[in-house]
Parts: C-alpha cells; structure tokens; sequence
C-alpha cells in the first residue's frame, strides 16, 4: 500500500511520499502511472522524501518527472517538499536537504516556501534566446502577446530540435512588463506546458537581469498558476545567493 499526498506550488502539482524506510518502487512505468492523469493519481512529477545522506541534513529529495524518469532539480518541487516535511514533523520554520544537483536550504513561513537555489555560473547564448542550467537546463526567449502563444506547439519544437533532442530542455517563454514578467513553459518529461516551473522562473530572471530586461535584483515573474519571486546576488562569476519564493498547498492525501 501506498500511502501519499499531493502539494502544489502555483500550480505545479506533485505526488510526495515518505521513503524513509526505502519501500516505493521505483519503477518508470509504475511511476509514470501515478502520475498518469485519467488513470492514476495525476501529477506534473513525483517526489520522494528520503533519509539524509550526511549529518548536516535534514532529509534528501529525489524527484521523478511525469514520465517515470528521475530527472535533475525541481525548484516548486523542493518547496513542496520543504513542507511536507514539516507536515512529518522533521523540520519546523528552516531546512536544509540534498537534492541531485547538491544541498539545498529552505525557509518556511506559513504556507510561503523559500528555497536557496545552486548558483548558476555560466549563461550561454542561441541565436535570440538564453540557455542556462538552474538545476534544470532551460531555454528562454522573450516573446509578445504571451498570452495568446501555442506554448505546447512551439515548445515541442524547440525541446525536439536537433540541438536539444538527445537530451531534452525545458522551453520558457518570457513577456516583460512595469511590475512582474510573465512566463510560460513547456517541460520535459512531461511534454507538455505546466502551470509553473520553479527552475524555469529562477532562469528567466537571470535571463531578464541578463539581457538589461531589468535593473532589479529581486524579480517577480507570474505564471498559470500564480506568482514566484526570484532574489539574486549578480557577480563576476555569474549570479549566487539565489532565492526562489512562493506559496505551497497540501491539496489532498490518500492511500493506493
């Protein structure tokens, strides 16, 4: 049996369980059911709390996208997870946990997850758009009438483009405005556009701050499903001390 709850942060939505006794299957095909919206539980990815891997941690994530594949940093997922496990009772308002692209912290404030992200020291350029790995590889471009874009259509080309096929990219396209920017991405491993991706935000900031989109170091970037703030420290060597925030819910738990 397996025993489960959904979370989502501004729409990205997670199937989160506690394997601290190391007994889920981590099978693609079992995976990618679960997540499987008509006939599973439905979720943009799995996330799997597990025991720390050093003293000096509270917990360690693994992270599974739709399609059954454990896949690189999820920046919405580690804020659900940040608050599941205070849900568990493992941490109270502050966490530290290793993810697959190294440690991470996390500050909880109610049901407002703020979670330190790696710092990004290389930011590459194709033809018009960004290419930058904020624990996820990620293309952004900067676009019109957001609002009104195929999103599915031409991420889908993009992700499958010769330069990207093998290995997959997460598609984000950016509209800058006065206060907030909004964005809109299509992701890997779920092949599809979702309501919010945490490292996509967090690329799409750099990006913004890049190319002299903004001025500020502190960026909020609306998405489907809500708005994500994105704090940074720009240096010689790229960008540290790099924040994502945002508000996280519990929508349901069940047993399967």
């Amino acid at each position: 049996m397996l025993e489960f709850s959904k979370y989502q942060g501004t729409g990205n939505d997670f199937i989160v369980a506690d394997n601290r006794r190391e007994n889920f299957r981590k099978e693609t095909a079992f995976i990618a059911q679960l997540c499987e919206r008509r006939f599973g539980i439905g979720a943009d990815g799995l996330i799997l709390l597990e025991n720390p891997t050093a003293e000096t941690e509270d917990f360690s994530m693994a992270y599974f996208n739709a399609d059954g594949r454990e896949s690189s940093m999820c920046g919405n997922g580690g804020r659900c997870i940040v608050k599941f496990a205070q849900d568990l009772g493992i941490v109270r308002n502050q966490a530290q946990f290793s993810a697959i692209d190294g440690l991470h912290e996390a500050n909880i404030d109610g049901d407002v997850i703020s979670l330190k992200m790696g710092d990004v020291t290389k930011i590459n350029r194709l033809h018009q758009a960004y290419i930058i790995d904020s624990g996820s590889p990620h293309y952004i471009t900067f676009v019109k009438n957001i609002d009104t874009l195929n999103v599915y259509a031409e991420g889908r080309k993009i992700r499958n483009s010769p330069e990207f096929r093998e290995e997959g990219i997460n598609v984000n396209f950016v509209e800058t405005g006065d206060h907030s920017h909004a964005v809109r991405t299509y992701e890997r491993g779920v092949e599809d556009e979702t309501y919010s991706c945490g490292t996509g935000v967090t690329a799409c900031a750099l990006a913004l701050y890049d190319s002299g989109n903004t001025h500020q170091t502190e960026v909020v970037l609306t998405t489907k499903g809500g708005k994500l703030k994105v704090k940074f420290t720009p240096n010689n060597d790229g960008f540290s001390a790099i924040w994502l925030t945002g508000p996280v819910q519990k929508t349901f738990e069940g047993r399967l």
